[in-house]
Protein backbone atom coordinates (compact mmCIF):
# COMPACT_ATOMS: atom_id res chain seq x y z
CA UNK A 1 0.00 0.00 0.00
CA UNK A 2 1.16 3.54 -0.77
CA UNK A 3 2.70 5.04 2.38
CA UNK A 4 1.07 8.38 1.55
CA UNK A 5 -2.45 6.99 1.97
CA UNK A 6 -3.95 8.06 5.28
CA UNK A 7 -7.29 6.84 6.57
CA UNK A 8 -9.55 8.01 9.37
CA UNK A 9 -11.01 6.22 12.39
CA UNK A 10 -14.80 6.42 12.07
CA UNK A 11 -16.10 4.28 14.95
CA UNK A 12 -14.78 2.46 18.02
CA UNK A 13 -16.57 -0.43 19.73
CA UNK A 14 -16.15 -2.83 22.58
CA UNK A 15 -18.24 -5.94 23.10
CA UNK A 16 -18.38 -6.43 26.89
CA UNK A 17 -20.19 -9.78 26.65
CA UNK A 18 -19.21 -12.10 23.83
CA UNK A 19 -21.92 -12.35 21.19
CA UNK A 20 -24.07 -9.54 22.59
CA UNK A 21 -24.48 -5.81 21.90
CA UNK A 22 -21.56 -3.44 21.31
CA UNK A 23 -20.73 -0.27 23.21
CA UNK A 24 -19.63 2.74 21.14
CA UNK A 25 -16.74 4.89 22.34
CA UNK A 26 -15.34 8.28 21.42
CA UNK A 27 -11.87 7.32 22.63
CA UNK A 28 -9.98 4.34 24.03
CA UNK A 29 -6.80 4.18 26.12
CA UNK A 30 -4.59 1.34 24.94
CA UNK A 31 -1.63 -0.49 26.44
CA UNK A 32 0.93 -2.52 24.53
CA UNK A 33 0.09 -6.21 24.45
CA UNK A 34 -3.47 -5.65 25.62
CA UNK A 35 -6.75 -5.54 23.74
CA UNK A 36 -9.51 -2.96 24.01
CA UNK A 37 -10.28 -2.36 27.72
CA UNK A 38 -13.38 -4.31 28.70
CA UNK A 39 -13.70 -6.07 25.36
CA UNK A 40 -15.10 -9.61 25.54
CA UNK A 41 -14.12 -10.16 29.16
CA UNK A 42 -17.47 -11.84 29.77
CA UNK A 43 -19.59 -14.43 28.03
CA UNK A 44 -22.53 -16.75 28.47
CA UNK A 45 -20.95 -20.19 28.30
CA UNK A 46 -23.15 -23.18 27.60
CA UNK A 47 -23.59 -25.50 30.56
CA UNK A 48 -21.82 -28.27 28.69
CA UNK A 49 -19.06 -25.98 27.36
CA UNK A 50 -16.36 -27.25 29.69
CA UNK A 51 -15.32 -23.73 30.69
CA UNK A 52 -13.70 -23.58 34.13
CA UNK A 53 -13.36 -20.03 35.53
CA UNK A 54 -10.70 -21.27 37.96
CA UNK A 55 -8.61 -22.62 35.11
CA UNK A 56 -9.69 -20.70 32.02
CA UNK A 57 -8.76 -22.21 28.70
CA UNK A 58 -9.65 -20.91 25.24
CA UNK A 59 -12.64 -22.74 23.82
CA UNK A 60 -14.31 -22.79 20.40
CA UNK A 61 -16.92 -20.06 20.07
CA UNK A 62 -19.77 -22.51 19.52
CA UNK A 63 -19.53 -23.37 23.23
CA UNK A 64 -20.91 -19.92 24.03
CA UNK A 65 -24.09 -18.09 23.10
CA UNK A 66 -23.08 -16.55 19.79
CA UNK A 67 -24.72 -15.43 16.56
CA UNK A 68 -23.05 -18.22 14.60
CA UNK A 69 -25.53 -20.66 16.16
CA UNK A 70 -28.23 -18.39 17.56
CA UNK A 71 -29.27 -15.66 15.12
CA UNK A 72 -32.08 -14.66 17.46
CA UNK A 73 -29.49 -13.05 19.77
CA UNK A 74 -29.33 -10.15 17.29
CA UNK A 75 -32.92 -9.36 18.20
CA UNK A 76 -31.82 -8.35 21.70
CA UNK A 77 -30.45 -4.95 22.68
CA UNK A 78 -28.26 -5.62 25.70
CA UNK A 79 -26.25 -3.59 28.16
CA UNK A 80 -23.92 -4.59 30.95
CA UNK A 81 -22.21 -2.46 33.59
CA UNK A 82 -19.02 -4.23 34.78
CA UNK A 83 -18.93 -1.98 37.85
CA UNK A 84 -22.35 -3.06 39.13
CA UNK A 85 -22.86 -6.28 37.12
CA UNK A 86 -26.33 -5.07 36.15
CA UNK A 87 -27.39 -6.70 32.89
CA UNK A 88 -30.32 -5.63 30.75
CA UNK A 89 -31.78 -7.25 27.64
CA UNK A 90 -34.54 -5.61 25.62
CA UNK A 91 -36.45 -7.73 23.15
CA UNK A 92 -37.77 -6.46 19.83
CA UNK A 93 -41.29 -6.29 21.34
CA UNK A 94 -40.04 -3.92 24.05
CA UNK A 95 -40.05 -6.47 26.86
CA UNK A 96 -37.15 -5.81 29.22
CA UNK A 97 -35.22 -8.29 31.34
CA UNK A 98 -32.86 -7.02 34.06
CA UNK A 99 -30.64 -8.97 36.44
CA UNK A 100 -27.72 -8.52 38.80
CA UNK A 101 -25.20 -11.03 37.47
CA UNK A 102 -23.12 -10.87 40.64
CA UNK A 103 -25.94 -12.39 42.70
CA UNK A 104 -28.97 -14.62 42.22
CA UNK A 105 -29.73 -12.80 38.98
CA UNK A 106 -27.21 -15.02 37.23
CA UNK A 107 -29.63 -17.96 37.44
CA UNK A 108 -32.46 -15.77 36.20
CA UNK A 109 -30.35 -14.68 33.23
CA UNK A 110 -29.55 -18.30 32.41
CA UNK A 111 -33.25 -19.12 32.47
CA UNK A 112 -34.03 -16.07 30.32
CA UNK A 113 -31.61 -17.13 27.58
CA UNK A 114 -32.64 -20.78 27.76
CA UNK A 115 -36.25 -19.77 27.21
CA UNK A 116 -35.54 -17.05 24.62
CA UNK A 117 -33.33 -19.30 22.50
CA UNK A 118 -35.12 -22.60 23.17
CA UNK A 119 -31.98 -24.25 24.55
CA UNK A 120 -31.84 -27.82 25.75
CA UNK A 121 -31.17 -28.32 29.44
CA UNK A 122 -27.52 -29.29 28.89
CA UNK A 123 -26.92 -26.00 27.06
CA UNK A 124 -28.48 -23.75 29.73
CA UNK A 125 -25.77 -21.09 30.02
CA UNK A 126 -23.89 -19.60 32.91
CA UNK A 127 -22.27 -16.19 33.12
CA UNK A 128 -18.54 -16.70 32.58
CA UNK A 129 -15.61 -14.46 33.44
CA UNK A 130 -11.97 -15.00 34.35
CA UNK A 131 -10.16 -11.70 33.67
CA UNK A 132 -7.72 -11.09 32.12
CA UNK A 133 -8.92 -14.03 29.98
CA UNK A 134 -10.86 -12.76 26.96
CA UNK A 135 -13.51 -14.62 25.00
CA UNK A 136 -12.29 -13.53 21.58
CA UNK A 137 -12.91 -15.77 18.58
CA UNK A 138 -9.18 -16.22 18.00
CA UNK A 139 -8.24 -16.78 21.64
CA UNK A 140 -7.70 -20.45 20.75
CA UNK A 141 -4.74 -19.45 18.55
CA UNK A 142 -2.43 -17.88 21.18
CA UNK A 143 -2.40 -15.47 24.16
CA UNK A 144 -1.36 -12.72 21.73
CA UNK A 145 -4.38 -13.38 19.55
CA UNK A 146 -6.62 -13.43 22.63
CA UNK A 147 -5.75 -9.75 23.04
CA UNK A 148 -5.90 -8.90 19.34
CA UNK A 149 -7.94 -5.93 18.13
CA UNK A 150 -10.26 -6.29 15.15
CA UNK A 151 -10.08 -3.67 12.37
CA UNK A 152 -12.65 -3.23 9.61
CA UNK A 153 -11.97 -1.22 6.45
CA UNK A 154 -15.29 0.37 5.50
CA UNK A 155 -14.18 0.63 1.88
CA UNK A 156 -13.89 -3.16 1.81
CA UNK A 157 -17.43 -3.52 3.14
CA UNK A 158 -18.74 -1.07 0.52
CA UNK A 159 -16.90 -2.87 -2.28
CA UNK A 160 -18.36 -6.19 -1.19
CA UNK A 161 -21.86 -4.70 -0.97
CA UNK A 162 -21.52 -3.29 -4.48
CA UNK A 163 -20.27 -6.61 -5.79
CA UNK A 164 -23.27 -8.55 -4.46
CA UNK A 165 -25.70 -5.65 -5.09
CA UNK A 166 -27.03 -5.73 -1.54
CA UNK A 167 -26.55 -3.41 1.43
CA UNK A 168 -24.10 -4.81 3.98
CA UNK A 169 -24.09 -3.39 7.51
CA UNK A 170 -20.46 -3.15 8.77
CA UNK A 171 -21.73 -4.22 12.19
CA UNK A 172 -22.10 -7.75 10.83
CA UNK A 173 -18.33 -7.99 11.31
CA UNK A 174 -18.29 -6.83 14.96
CA UNK A 175 -15.01 -4.91 14.70
CA UNK A 176 -13.32 -2.83 17.37
CA UNK A 177 -12.00 -0.19 14.95
CA UNK A 178 -13.95 0.85 11.86
CA UNK A 179 -11.94 3.07 9.54
CA UNK A 180 -12.18 4.63 6.08
CA UNK A 181 -9.88 6.15 3.50
CA UNK A 182 -7.84 3.10 2.46
CA UNK A 183 -8.39 1.23 -0.81
CA UNK A 184 -10.79 -1.67 -0.51
CA UNK A 185 -9.12 -4.81 0.87
CA UNK A 186 -5.70 -3.13 1.13
CA UNK A 187 -5.56 -4.25 4.76
CA UNK A 188 -5.51 -7.92 3.78
CA UNK A 189 -2.07 -7.53 2.20
CA UNK A 190 -0.48 -5.99 5.30
CA UNK A 191 -0.11 -9.03 7.57
CA UNK A 192 3.19 -8.61 9.41
CA UNK A 193 3.30 -4.86 8.79
CA UNK A 194 3.15 -2.09 11.40
CA UNK A 195 0.52 0.63 11.16
CA UNK A 196 0.21 3.92 13.00
CA UNK A 197 -3.23 4.55 14.45
CA UNK A 198 -3.59 7.89 16.18
CA UNK A 199 -0.98 7.98 18.94
CA UNK A 200 -0.55 4.20 18.93
CA UNK A 201 1.03 1.51 16.80
CA UNK A 202 -0.32 -1.88 15.79
CA UNK A 203 1.17 -4.92 14.12
CA UNK A 204 -1.23 -6.68 11.78
CA UNK A 205 -1.27 -10.34 12.73
CA UNK A 206 -3.93 -12.16 10.77
CA UNK A 207 -6.65 -11.78 8.17
CA UNK A 208 -10.10 -12.34 9.65
CA UNK A 209 -11.77 -15.39 8.16
CA UNK A 210 -15.51 -14.94 8.41
CA UNK A 211 -17.96 -17.46 9.89
CA UNK A 212 -21.75 -17.89 9.61
CA UNK A 213 -22.30 -15.26 12.33
CA UNK A 214 -21.90 -12.64 9.58
CA UNK A 215 -24.90 -14.09 7.76
CA UNK A 216 -27.12 -12.53 10.44
CA UNK A 217 -28.57 -9.10 9.78
CA UNK A 218 -27.96 -7.13 13.01
CA UNK A 219 -31.11 -5.08 12.39
CA UNK A 220 -33.54 -7.95 11.70
CA UNK A 221 -31.89 -10.97 13.40
CA UNK A 222 -32.43 -12.94 10.18
CA UNK A 223 -29.88 -14.90 8.16
CA UNK A 224 -30.29 -13.02 4.92
CA UNK A 225 -26.85 -12.94 3.25
CA UNK A 226 -24.46 -15.94 3.05
CA UNK A 227 -21.47 -13.68 3.63
CA UNK A 228 -18.64 -16.27 3.84
CA UNK A 229 -19.82 -18.02 0.68
CA UNK A 230 -20.25 -14.78 -1.26
CA UNK A 231 -16.84 -13.50 -0.19
CA UNK A 232 -15.35 -16.77 -1.42
CA UNK A 233 -17.30 -16.56 -4.68
CA UNK A 234 -16.33 -12.93 -5.30
CA UNK A 235 -12.73 -12.83 -4.11
CA UNK A 236 -11.50 -16.39 -3.66
CA UNK A 237 -11.34 -16.04 0.13
CA UNK A 238 -13.75 -15.46 3.02
CA UNK A 239 -11.74 -12.71 4.73
CA UNK A 240 -13.05 -9.33 5.86
CA UNK A 241 -10.88 -7.22 8.15
CA UNK A 242 -7.74 -8.02 10.10
CA UNK A 243 -6.58 -8.70 13.65
CA UNK A 244 -3.78 -6.56 15.06
CA UNK A 245 -1.62 -6.46 18.17
CA UNK A 246 -1.22 -3.21 20.13
CA UNK A 247 2.54 -2.57 20.27
CA UNK A 248 2.63 0.88 21.88
CA UNK A 249 0.66 2.64 24.60
CA UNK A 250 -1.53 5.58 23.68
CA UNK A 251 -4.97 7.05 23.26
CA UNK A 252 -7.11 6.33 20.24
CA UNK A 253 -10.10 8.45 19.29
CA UNK A 254 -12.61 8.91 16.51
CA UNK A 255 -11.12 11.09 13.80
CA UNK A 256 -7.56 9.86 14.33
CA UNK A 257 -5.51 8.93 11.31
CA UNK A 258 -4.50 5.41 10.29
CA UNK A 259 -1.57 4.78 7.99
CA UNK A 260 1.14 2.28 7.15
CA UNK A 261 4.21 3.05 9.24
CA UNK A 262 7.20 4.17 7.18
Amino acid sequence: MDLSIVGRIEELFTFPIKGLSPVAHQHIELQAGEGFPGDRLFGFAKGNSGFDPNNPKPLPKHRFLVLMQHAKIAGLSTSFDPATYIFTATEANGQVFTADLSADGERAAAAFFADYLGLEEAETPFFASAAPHRFTDVSVVSPTMMNAVSLINLASVRAFAARIAKPVDPMRFRGNILFDGWPAFAELDLVGETITVGATSFRILLRTKRCPATEVNPATAERDIPVPKLLQDCYGHSDMGVYAEVISDGDLKIGDSISLSG
